[in-house]
């Protein structure tokens, strides 16, 4: 207590005050060293005369003044100078400019033709959350967006933040761009604020430090950016749009390689061994020891989410060991410490975070994070000290979700007015249903992402009951084209006996390697040893209650083809509905042998019966008979004959389009039959 309370009057060391600057440079006193602020806004060690003379050169056409810790970024005398003498003024056309943005009307649908926020507040007698309660990042922003498509840069890939990646800017819309990793597919591609702390210019990586990972296809030795940008034929992003350049490093006490405790932001009720491994500028990148990089987050120092070692058990709470620790049950920091040589991050480095000033009701507009090439109407219907529970005006309360209350995906009312991006007004219950399906939906985006623009079917919405639940929709990029580092997943459901899959282990027994199967335990769920994701073979989370049955794997496109079947029969995401789309009536008029058969009796059959006498009855025996992988028929039985989906049947069995279209619709037909008969 006493360390922390001189640490919260100690003032912090302004590495900039303690030198000597003249004309850009700066000298430590006796010292020889000279030292100057690059374009990144980080220091530098100037080496000889002539590059000293130059930064003496380039200070006198510029205004820039010397960054000091408690000012935290680069300060523009001059204008800095116009504002306070415009100050006042300005503030009054400001507030003028916010209400001329509320009036800013949008095309919608139904009998509206247009909508506008001031009219939506007034008619719903609602307020939005004033300005004063957004970030800068999240506020109005003082520039225009000057990315163009094309343009190349560098930035963190969002699913494994400790990487680098080369970019590229394929569509801009107000002040959020797309980003695409190079040769990889679109179905990976982003979006950021123009203004994102995660995307910096080309040669910035090279500048501090950092390893950039290649296009898909180029070894690390063969990537450098000016032989890529020529043959690509490509421009790369100028520096001055990027704005986070413009900052400077702010002294802290964290340092990489110190230990400290972390919530895990995947899993809030975990509190974890973790370790800083990256800092750039004021930010830090936190990993959990032992875990895979996906769960790595970039935080600062007054992050709710992080606390010093020990802050656990100082306030009651259980701290995660590291997994395959060897004395996890009886962790002690003090032991770890020691054997892992590292320093705890200092109890004064972290900073308390003011609670958010939102309130239950107030109106601002969000990213839908399950769309996100859109942002919509929102309200707040909850809160935390740190966090806002947002609801899509017009949608139901399934869609709801927390969100940070600094998140750089929401923005006061007026935001897509100001910066010119689309904005989704609330669904009106007098709009006609077109396209899709889903209630509310226009068909717009996908679930696979920029691949596709739209869709037109419950399949492809990123709202539709079998997809709104869903973590993710897409392999890891880095695996390859075949779904998460292959590691085999099957689940009981509702306490059912594991299926007998005796038959499919066998063929495996002459490999070394053997393949992950995990079981749904009763045992008290645990913390995940790691995720599925890239370069490694990983357990899915233990929290759910998995535990190792047997490991390793194979790589063997036979073998992957069963575990992926399996994974797909015995763990779906979601079984075939008979309302879902690709129901073709007219098709399924084609196969009388399967009519009146209800869903119930379906499940009753054995292997036998599915694999002979009722798929012959539905394909024809030559085309059954030509089926390449006819033999996974001889390990499913009724019941599991009935969670099977077009994918499994065209993709993962190879089976052509017209005998999977007679299958599944099938599938279909039984579901329909269930329906009737409980319907009578």
């Amino acid at each position: 207590m006493e360390e922390s309370a001189a640490g919260a009057v100690a003032p912090e060391f302004d590495v900039y005050g303690a030198m000597d600057w003249t004309d850009g440079v700066g000298t430590l006193p006796g010292s020889e060293l000279k030292f100057r602020v690059n374009e990144f806004g980080v220091l530098e060690v100037i080496t000889d005369e002539a590059e000293a003379e130059c930064v003496k050169k380039a200070h006198a056409t510029t205004t820039w003044a010397v960054p000091t810790a408690q000012e935290g970024k680069h300060v523009l005398s001059k204008k800095a100078d116009r504002k306070t003498m415009r100050g006042p003024n300005r503030g009054r056309r400001k507030r003028r400019g916010d209400a001329a943005l509320l009036r800013h009307t949008v095309p919608c649908g139904g009998k509206r033709k247009a909508w506008c926020w001031a009219s939506y507040l007034e008619q719903e007698k609602a307020v939005a959350a004033p300005t004063k309660l957004f970030k800068e990042h999240q506020s109005f922003p003082q520039s225009k967006n000057g990315f163009r498509v094309g343009m190349k840069l560098e930035g963190v890939d969002p699913e494994h933040p400790s990487m680098y990646c080369v970019l590229t800017v394929v569509e801009v819309s107000g002040h959020r761009i797309r980003l695409h990793f190079d040769k990889y597919s679109d179905c990976y591609d982003f979006w950021v604020n123009s203004n994102s702390p995660d995307i910096h210019p080309v040669g910035w990586c090279e500048k501090t430090g950092h390893k950039p990972y290649p296009p898909k296809g180029l070894k690390d030795e063969e990537f450098n950016w000016p032989s890529y940008i020529k043959l690509c034929k490509a421009q790369a992003a100028p520096k001055a749009l990027f704005e986070n350049q413009n900052t400077t490093v702010t002294p802290s006490g964290f340092r990489i390689g110190m230990k400290l405790e972390a919530v895990d932001k995947k899993n809030p009720t975990f509190i974890c061994v973790a370790t800083v491994t990256d800092m750039v500028d004021s930010r830090f990148l936190v990993h959990f020891d032992n875990w895979d990089e996906s769960y790595d987050y970039w935080c600062d120092a007054t992050s709710p989410y992080i606390h010093p070692v020990d802050w656990c058990q100082k306030n009651g709470k259980i701290l995660t060991a590291p997994p395959g620790y060897h004395n996890a049950k009886n962790f002690s920091w003090e032991k770890y410490l020691e054997e892992t040589n590292s320093l705890p991050a200092p109890a004064r480095a972290f900073k308390v975070k003011p609670p958010h000033s939102f309130q239950k009701h107030m109106k601002l507009e969000a990213v839908d994070k399950r769309n996100p090439m859109l942002i919509r109407v929102c309200t707040v219907i909850d809160t935390d000290d740190h966090r806002i529970r947002i609801h899509f005006d017009g949608w139901t309360d399934e869609y709801d979700y927390w969100v940070d209350a600094d998140s750089a995906d929401i923005h006061p009312a007026g935001w897509c007015a100001k910066t010119g991006h689309p904005l989704q007004p609330p669904i009106s219950p007098q709009e006609v249903q077109t396209i899709c399906p889903t209630p509310g939906c226009k068909g717009v985006g996908h679930i696979k992402g920029a691949r596709y623009s739209g869709h037109h079917s419950a399949v492809g919405c990123p709202y539709s009951d079998i997809n709104v639940n869903k973590d993710s929709f897409l392999p890891d990029r880095l695996s390859g084209e075949m779904p998460a580092t292959i590691s085999v997943v099957v689940r009981t459901r509702r306490g059912e006996s594991v299926p007998d899959i005796a038959s499919f282990a066998s063929d495996t027994n002459t490999s070394e390697q053997r393949p992950f199967f995990l079981y749904s335990s009763a045992a008290t769920p645990t913390r995940p040893a790691l995720r599925p994701g890239p370069r490694n073979l990983l357990l899915q989370r233990q929290k759910e209650g998995w535990s190792i049955v047997t490991s390793s794997g194979f790589w063997n496109t036979y073998r992957f083809l069963q575990q992926a079947l399996h994974q797909s029969v015995f763990m779906p995401c979601s079984s075939p509905s008979a309302s879902a789309p690709f129901c073709w009536d007219q098709h399924s008029k084609l196969l009388p042998t399967v009519a009146g058969i209800t869903a119930s009796k379906v499940a009753e059959w054995s292997v036998e019966q599915v694999s002979r006498p009722t798929l012959s009855s539905i394909v024809c025996w030559n085309e059954w008979k030509m089926t390449k992988f006819f033999c996974f028929f001889q390990q499913i039985d009724g019941e599991a004959f009935l969670l099977l989906t077009q994918v499994d049947l065209v993709k993962i069995m190879s089976i052509k389009l017209g005998p999977a279209l007679k299958i599944y619709n099938s599938i279909l037909m039984f579901k329909t039959a269930e329906d009737s008969y409980n319907e009578l």
